[in-house]
């Protein structure tokens, strides 16, 4: 009897034994595992914390870049601004030169119609000198025929004939002076005309300006809009790097943590003595 019980108390101490061995050998194995796997951990999260490292930089310098072409957009807007006012103006100046130089037009072509009734006039002058030339001259041969007492008629025929030669050459510079009028007036419509098809080409050209403006108006406000969208990312990109350096560090806390427990856990076992302890790596 007391065999057998010594048999079944060996049985159990065998299991017992063989048990936990097998226990030593697991902790040993999971430990050995563990402290592999929190190496690599540890090892990941360096570089982790390295890469926010370094996107944090890159973000402040994506900051730093994009405040300047902000700056630069608004100032460029600001610029477009009064390149659009300026224009305005010169449209308003431009349109008042063009009202003058047709108003100058119409004044030369009443300078004409003038011209052309002193013209008339001076004909009409010219005839009446002409007609009262040959009168005196009829008046002369009268007077001359009539003897002493056509005298004093005779003196008021030569009178008459002088008031006429006087009168003919007086029409004859007037005239002179009207087709220098006229000569002048036709430069003066010429140049008037030159100024209007001059004031035109400016309002063509001051019109494809106020294209292009509102043109680069419209880019710049597409470039402020996707300013702002950048900037709304890198806003949200800072954010997002900030939690990923703190859990970045969270993390490294823990795996080192992890890698303490772990070493532990195989020294621990190493001080027990079992069978194929040195068998495990």
């Amino acid at each position: 009897g007391i065999k057998k019980h010594r048999l079944k108390l060996q049985k159990r101490i065998n299991s017992k034994g063989n048990s936990t061995t097998k226990m030593l050998m697991e902790n040993k194995q999971n430990g050995i595992i563990l402290n592999s796997s929190s190496d690599i951990l540890i090892e990941n999260v360096a570089i982790l914390n390295t890469n926010s490292n370094q996107s944090a930089v890159a973000i402040e310098e994506t900051a730093a870049a994009i405040d300047e072409i902000t700056s630069n957009i608004s100032n460029s807007t600001q610029n477009i601004m009064q390149m659009s006012f300026n224009a305005k103006e010169l449209t308003s100046s431009v349109k008042e030169g063009e009202f003058l130089a047709n108003k100058t037009t119409l004044a030369m072509n009443e300078i004409n119609e003038q011209v052309i009734e002193i013209t008339n006039v001076i004909g009409i002058i010219e005839q009446i000198a002409f007609q009262t030339n040959i009168l005196s001259l009829n008046a002369a041969v009268e007077a001359a025929t009539a003897g002493e007492a056509g005298k004093g008629f005779a003196v008021v025929a030569q009178e008459v004939r002088n008031l006429a030669s006087r009168s003919a050459t007086a029409a004859n510079e007037i005239k002179s002076i009207v087709e220098n009028a006229i000569q002048k007036a036709k430069e003066g419509k010429q140049i008037a005309n030159k100024m209007i098809d001059g004031y035109s080409g400016i309002n063509e050209n001051i019109e494809k300006t106020f294209e292009l403006i509102l043109s680069v108006e419209s880019s710049s406000k597409e470039q402020k809009l996707g300013i702002e969208q950048i900037n709304n990312a890198i806003n949200s990109l800072d954010q997002k790097t900030q939690q990923n350096a703190t859990i970045s560090d969270k993390t490294n806390d823990v795996a080192i943590q992890t890698d303490n427990i772990a070493k532990k856990i195989v020294l621990t076992v190493d001080k027990k003595r079992f069978h194929g302890k040195n068998d495990l790596e």
